[in-house]
């Protein structure tokens, strides 16, 4: 496991924290042992190779003497850079893209995570088809009455790929509409939604496991859920709502499959509360919250919809900076402290949760003419209506409602 240290962009972490991150993505596969890992630092990366040529060396040695037949290099790798460095250490190289690929590709559960992960993967390798260097040098020859050289390889190779992914856009758009349908019809129940992200590990789904007594995986592993879960749960109070349990973030996650797994968050773009869940007894526990809060943006997910920190893991911190972060949360509206594994501070998260959601209902009067049966129906569907009563022109009707339900009712 390889970590280069350049640092030409925003993500300036600690190295240690960067090369334990990268370490525990290498063994969230399976059948993967760590046998080394360091964190080079790499001045000036060289285009064909991204190290010199003694470092170059250096790793090799290392190579032959531990017999490492995978080496993971935790950055971005160029596809000539790892053609190269593969035929120099021969080795199987895969770089951070590579082997969140291949971890996701481990954990679909479902036909959609399948089909997401299978689309994210198309499109990575799409790029890299430069690695097979022997076969994409043949031409085919020209067909019929076709002159030219013909069509090289990497031409037919690239149509391929374009061809599998049309078609798994296709298979996707279906599944797409098929969740569309089942979000209509939660939007008929007058619950709220309320969504769970953060990074991954950082507890989501112990948390989701403890309010809803489900039995979602939840491992000390990252990506341990990939697929989303939702559940029906009473609150303290009574207040029904949807819990909705998300894969979790990282840094530097492929753009490939925020573009795939797209379908999927779009649960957190519906919902009316926002739980970022933070690991608070991680090194990294800023960066990480920066990430998370930087991939939200990149989805579209609107200001408005307002948000709570979970700082969970409080059980792991040391005692006196568990004190110390306890006292900083109290001075905070939007900050609860929290352990989901021993319970602690769940039932203060119910009552917060309970007061956000019902605090931003907000009541107001409507007319409706007898020509707008339809819109008093979807307001009855929804239970959001007080009192009623009927005129010579329409029915004149009390309702408490979302922001999101008013937004939908404007739309009708």
């Amino acid at each position: 496991m390889l970590h280069p240290d350049i640092q030409t962009d925003h993500e300036r972490r600690e190295a240690g924290p960067a090369l334990d991150e990268a370490t525990a993505l290498a063994l969230a596969l399976p059948g993967l042992d760590v046998v080394a890992g360091e964190v080079v630092n790499v001045r000036q990366p060289q285009p064909g190779t991204l190290f010199g040529t003694g470092k170059m060396d250096e790793i090799k040695a290392l190579i032959s003497a531990q017999d490492i037949g995978l080496v993971l290099i935790d950055g971005p790798v160029t596809p000539v850079q790892q053609r190269n460095l593969e035929e120099a250490w021969k080795v199987k190289l895969l770089d951070r893209t590579g082997l969140i690929l291949e971890i996701f590709a481990d954990r679909a559960a479902t036909r959609e995570g399948v089909l997401q992960v299978e689309l994210a993967a198309l499109s990575y390798q799409r790029t890299r088809l430069v690695r097979a260097w022997t076969h994409l040098e043949r031409q085919r020859g020209g067909l019929g009455f076709v002159g030219g050289p013909g069509e090289t390889q990497i031409e037919a190779d690239r149509r391929a790929i374009d061809e599998a992914v049309t078609r798994i856009r296709r298979q996707l758009s279906k599944v797409t509409k098929t969740r569309a349908l089942h979000r209509a019809s939660r939007a008929k129940v007058p619950f709220p939604v309320v969504a769970l992200v953060g990074y991954t590990n950082a507890g989501k789904s112990t948390l989701f496991n403890r309010l809803t007594g489900a039995e979602v995986m939840a491992k000390d592993m990252l990506f341990a859920t990939l697929d989303p879960t939702m559940r029906a749960i009473e609150l303290a109070g009574g207040v029904k709502v949807i819990l909705s349990d998300t894969v979790g973030f990282i840094s530097a996650l492929p753009t490939e499959l925020v573009a795939a797994f797209r379908a999927t968050l779009e649960e957190v773009l519906e919902a009316d509360l926002i739980l970022h869940v933070r690991d608070i007894a991680s090194p990294a526990t800023e960066e990480q919250a920066e990430d998370v809060e930087r991939i939200l943006e990149s989805l579209g997910v609107r200001e408005d919809v307002p948000r709570l920190e979970l700082w969970n893991k409080i059980d792991l911190a040391a005692p006196e900076h568990a004190d110390a972060l306890r006292n900083q949360a109290t001075r905070r509206e939007d900050v609860l402290v929290i352990s989901a594994a021993s319970g602690e501070g769940l039932d203060a998260l119910q009552e917060v949760v309970t007061a956000h959601l019902e605090g931003a209902r907000s009541a107001e009067s409507l007319s409706l003419g007898f020509s707008e049966g339809r819109k008093r129906a979807w307001l009855h569907e929804r239970d959001v209506v007080e009192q009623e009563t009927q005129g010579e022109d329409g029915w004149a009707l009390d309702v408490r409602w979302s922001p999101r339900q008013k937004a939908e009712f404007d739309k009708l």
